[in-house]
């Protein structure tokens, strides 16, 4: 394999079908009890979940959704770099993954990711 073989941005492809569904999968149940914990260290909550509807809506394009549910599941792991226990520096790695991960696709989130956020925002805070 030589240089020009590489394609731009491969190691971020979402990649096979099984392993997406699985991501999904992992993501949707793990990702409220986590987010609930971590909620208060995190500046950008509101993104975060309007990232998890995105990666969740089958219109965004299928290499987003494999970006941000990588992101995302990275973020419900229970084993990761820095155990989130600690508090505010746990979650400093989640941080910086799901930034990374927001930045290169924030052109895809649109309002009604944001509206649905805000919405379950609303309903957690009740």
């Amino acid at each position: 394999m030589t240089a020009d073989d590489v394609k731009f941005g491969e190691i971020l492809l979402p990649g096979d079908e099984e392993t997406q569904n699985r991501r999904e999968k992992s993501v949707k149940a793990k990702f409220w009890p986590t987010f609930r914990k971590a909620v208060r260290h995190l500046p950008f909550g509101r993104d975060v979940v309007a990232a998890f509807y995105c990666a969740t809506d089958p219109q965004t394009p299928t290499r987003v959704r494999g970006i941000l549910l990588a992101a995302l599941a990275y973020f419900v792991m229970p084993i990761d770099m820095i155990p989130d226990i600690f508090a505010v520096v746990g979650f400093s790695d989640d941080v910086a993954v799901l930034s990374a991960a927001l930045a290169m696709i924030r052109g895809h989130m649109n309002e009604r990711h944001y509206e649905a956020a805000d919405k379950a925002l609303a309903d957690r805070d009740a």
